[in-house]
């Protein structure tokens, strides 16, 4: 017999545990079996490539193969090519429903009746579920996978039938006992779609059983080492643990980050022997430059006006908006993964916020025409001052029809002078990026490698500030001096670099911007101030 193919991590779909190292779904979401054993309808909601499918597919084997219940997971993705023709949709679901007891191999008396029974149009899914409900000698749980793919009309038809379901039972209807809705969107959505408001106590919605919907978390550190020790005990190869702290800093949890890093080391790369940092930080690059297929995805994002009114001012540094209106765009973003969480708002990740950084600077390194290599010195370290020299001339050459192309306006001359500075780093050094909103700033970190006279690889480090000085605004200099003494503080460096762009009418012609300073910061720092 042919012995089993070698599990790997997946990076492609929902998890097989004949094939891949995984780590056992449900625990990570206990509250879902519960509320399913309350007969409850609920929401539960990830970004994708997080696990939910796995999560469905697994918490549904194990509550029918313990006797009282048929569940039954199925997808709703097919059903969205059919946009408002709500006979359609229904039709495709309950296609895709069939389709998915097929391969469950259940006894005849679990599986939905066949043919289907025939209904009008907006009421054929919720009475086709009812007739499998009453023949049903178990109680019925359907989980709903890509919920978010219905659209307009179809969506609102689907959930006024389940709530319609929902609310009748109790005077013996026979309807599915715990439907859960799975997807990116949380639970207000689906009040707002079905006809309610997006509070928690309108009646309108079966959805307001709960106060809030589920949310798939992130992995921890000890997950992620519970996960990658899966690789070491069937192949000897172990990671060590400042690599598996690493990895968590990079993707704070995020699960298709955490495969994809250890696949590109263990699969991609072949490494040999003990994964280390360098390991990790070597991965974390061609992930980000391959852009693979999940990266580009969250990319695309960029240029949604909802995705744009939240991510804009926190690469700008600019305070967030205080209408309800951008309360509900964050939650979005939120949603889509993009974000931490609804407060702080930062991007979710190191990895995220260094992919989003490098899609909006792509326009300004085609302009870039430097040559790297010409920013080296002879010892092998990173020339800072004369890049900062050349993009003087390429601010006072480009800057302008930049400024007036980037979509992201009020981020403009951030993402420039990161792009600028990428385009030179790449390659021999890395550029680490920090940005947060209402900070006014942001923080960049050139880390650059070279060699030393005995051939041990040693790291040059180079701080710099960016600031902004916008119309109505006074002259940021002494803060940002404040806020660069604070950042080489951390870094334990003695001096750095304060980048003033000035974005006022008053600012000196395009031609004659860009001049060299020397500043003192508060704490006695020498730094180089250079004003654009």
């Amino acid at each position: 017999m042919r012995p089993p193919p070698a599990k790997y991590f997946n990076t492609t779909g929902p998890c097989d545990p004949r094939l891949h190292y995984m780590l056992p779904p449900t625990p990570r979401l206990p509250e879902a079996r519960t509320l399913i054993e309350m007969d409850r309808y609920f929401v539960l909601h990830a970004p994708r490539q997080t696990g939910k499918t796995t999560m469905l597919r697994t918490l549904a084997a194990d509550l029918s193969a313990e006797g009282d219940i048929a569940a039954l997971t199925f997808s709703c993705e097919r059903a969205g090519t059919t946009g408002d023709d709500i006979g359609a949709a229904e039709t495709i679901l309950l296609q895709s429903m069939r389709r998915a007891t097929e391969v469950l191999e259940w006894p005849k008396e679990l599986l939905p009746p066949d043919p289907w029974p025939q209904f009008p149009v907006r009421t054929q899914f919720g009475e086709a579920v009812s007739a499998w409900s009453r023949r049903c000698p178990r109680r019925l749980v359907l989980l709903i996978d890509e919920i978010d793919a219905l659209q307009g009309n179809s969506l609102v038809s689907i959930l006024n039938q389940l709530r319609d379901g929902h609310n009748i039972r109790p005077d013996g209807y026979p309807f599915p006992a715990s439907v859960v809705l799975c997807g990116l969107r949380d639970l207000r959505d689906y009040k707002i779609a079905s006809g309610g408001a997006p509070d928690r106590h309108n009646a309108a919605s079966p959805f307001n059983i709960l106060a809030d919907s589920l949310r798939l978390g992130d992995f921890s550190t000890d997950q992620i080492a519970e996960l990658y020790d899966q690789h070491t005990q069937a192949t000897g190869q172990g990671f060590t643990k400042d690599a598996v702290d690493r990895v968590f800093e990079l993707t704070q949890g995020q699960p298709w980050l955490v495969n994809a890093l250890a696949h590109e080391i263990t699969f991609k790369m072949k490494m040999t022997g003990t994964i280390t940092v360098e390991s990790v930080d070597i991965a974390k690059e061609r992930l980000i430059r391959a852009r693979a297929t999940h990266l580009d995805s969250l990319a695309a994002r960029l240029q949604d006006p909802r995705v744009k009114r939240v991510i804009e001012p926190i690469v700008a540094g600019m305070p967030p908006g205080t209408d309800m209106s951008f309360d509900q765009d964050v939650a979005y973003v939120h949603d889509l993964g993009l974000i931490q969480d609804t407060r702080a708002l930062e991007i979710a990740n190191p990895i995220y916020r260094e992919v989003l950084l490098r899609v909006l600077g792509d326009r300004t390194e085609r302009f870039v025409r430097a040559d790297p290599r010409s920013f080296v010195l002879p010892d092998g370290r990173f020339d800072l001052m004369r890049v900062l020299e050349e993009f003087v001339v390429f601010w006072r050459e480009h800057g302008e029809v930049l400024i007036q192309q980037e979509g992201y306006h009020e981020a403009a001359c951030q993402i420039i002078l990161m792009a600028f500075l990428h385009r030179l780093v790449n390659g021999g050094g890395q550029l680490d990026r920090e940005y947060a909103v209402g900070t006014k700033r942001l923080d960049m970190l050139i880390r650059w490698f070279y060699p030393g006279p005995d051939g041990e690889r040693l790291v040059q480090r180079e701080a710099m500030e960016l600031k902004v000085w916008r119309p109505g605004e006074s002259d940021p200099t002494p803060d940002g001096l404040t806020q660069l003494d604070r950042y080489l503080d951390r870094l334990t460096l003695d001096t750095g670099v304060l980048v003033v762009f000035n974005r006022r009418s008053k600012a000196l012609p395009w031609a004659e911007r860009g001049a060299f300073e020397q500043a003192t910061t508060p704490s006695g720092r020498q730094v180089t101030l250079l004003r654009v």
